[in-house]
């Protein structure tokens, strides 16, 4: 069955009548290998994924396909264990779910988080990126079709696609939570083939910081939903041709265990004082 804007507003509606009923303002997503809690808060609800969005979900390693409401301070986060991606045969349209169902839940910011690879060498890998911009390499739009016809704008502007200001307070509290950090240039590839190394010496001359295989379609939806966005990418490896060891996906998951602590911290911080702002 195909997913349409229908089918995701119908959904939207239901999901409305099951989530206590406090206002909400703020999305969390976790990226590979990311398990997200908020210490300070209480969690309320949680849902998998299957009884949220309207299309088979499939599986993968490192993700908890499950939403989660939390309060904090008497208001409401969403928290998105997972996400969806191009190389598991979802439509750009499905990867853009989440954001979009966040928007009709009434969120106005959106926090992603991701596990990615260095593109230059002095980014060790445990280290945090802001991200200050995107290169779209992954061969698809979440506004072809339908889609970009749902809502005005049909041509969205991306020159801030990644909010300045949430970008400045998440680097002052990366760097409190103890995160080398620094902004960069996410690259978003199909994969799920890890890149080559001259694929990955292109990357940095187009200007990319870390390259990985989702975030891209969700900001594209996000900003077009009108939602200010922040975006973190942990980097968890080198990139092909950097790293002197093959790459595999357990590696990304252990690195982001490692950093589990820290982020947690920073996300924390960050959720609480977005949700007093």
């Amino acid at each position: 069955m195909e997913f349409t804007p229908r089918a995701l507003e119908e959904r939207a509606r239901v999901l409305k009548e099951q989530l206590p009923s406090l206002p909400v303002s703020l999305a969390v997503v976790a990226g590979s290998g990311i398990e997200l809690v908020l210490p300070e808060a209480r969690k309320l609800l949680e849902l998998a994924y299957h009884q949220v969005f309207p299309f088979p979900v499939h599986g993968l390693i490192g993700h908890t396909p499950t939403l989660s409401f939390w309060e904090v301070q008497g208001r409401g986060v969403l928290m998105f264990h997972g996400r969806f991606h191009l190389y598991q045969g979802y439509s750009a349209a499905e990867v853009a779910a989440i954001p979009r169902l966040a928007g009709l839940l009434g969120v106005s910011t959106y926090i992603l988080t991701n596990a990615a690879g260095a593109l230059v060498p002095t980014l060790e890998p445990g280290s945090l990126v802001v991200l200050a911009d995107h290169l779209n390499l992954q061969g698809a739009n979440p506004l072809v079709g339908e889609w970009g016809r749902w809502r005005e704008p049909v041509f969205p502007d991306m020159t801030h696609a990644y909010d300045p200001d949430l970008r400045k307070l998440a680097l002052e509290l990366a760097r409190q939570a103890g995160f080398a950090v620094q902004e960069g240039v996410y690259a978003g590839v199909l994969g799920p083939s890890y890149e080559t190394p001259a694929e990955v010496r292109m990357l940095a001359q187009l200007g990319g910081t870390v390259v990985g295989m989702s975030t891209v379609q969700e900001v594209i939806a996000a900003r077009h939903m009108g939602l200010r966005v922040l975006g973190l990418s942990l980097v968890t490896n080198y990139a092909a041709g950097i790293a002197t060891r093959p790459l595999s996906h357990e590696e990304v998951l252990e690195a982001g265990a490692k950093a589990q602590g820290k982020l947690v911290k920073l996300l924390s911080e960050l959720t609480t004082k977005l949700v007093a702002a």
